[in-house]
């Protein structure tokens, strides 16, 4: 058992599964909104958002994940994280909550099917397991 630092994380969830992400690397979660799409994209790549004049690719972890085709709802948004001095959204099917972990668990070689590389841990709580995710494996995975 690995005790955690008190960081804090954003909450989300895709399908019955709950996500996280630190929060020091969120810029702002927004409402869905259009995309554009991009040809000859990657099959995650969902487009681009004009955010207040800054051009955003927005990808989906559904598809990144080979889950089910996004299901857009009222509670679906684009969580917009920073990543080297980039910004990317990330399409979520609702945000929970802001947390901290008082346990984190190293990630097995695969979580759920999804490959364990694209964990930093796996957060306890009393609630059930939250994956944490690592933006660098997320949002470089080529």
């Amino acid at each position: 058992m690995r005790q955690a630092d008190q960081n804090q994380y954003v909450e989300f969830g895709i399908g019955e599964e709950s996500y996280a992400i630190l929060i020091s690397d969120i810029h702002e979660i927004i409402r869905m909104q259009d995309i554009t799409e991009i040809p000859n994209s990657r099959h995650y790549v969902q487009g681009v958002i004009n955010l207040r004049g800054k051009i955003v690719p927005v990808i989906s972890l559904r598809s990144l994940f080979s889950l089910d085709r996004d299901e857009l709802t009222k509670s679906t948004r684009i969580v917009v994280v920073n990543h080297l001095e980039e910004s990317v959204g990330i399409i979520v099917d609702k945000v929970h909550k802001v947390t901290t972990f008082s346990d984190i668990q190293p990630p097995p070689e695969r979580v759920g099917g999804i490959n364990g590389d694209y964990f930093v841990g796996i957060g306890i709580t009393p609630s059930g397991l939250t994956g944490i995710l690592k933006l660098d494996e997320v949002l470089i995975r080529q």
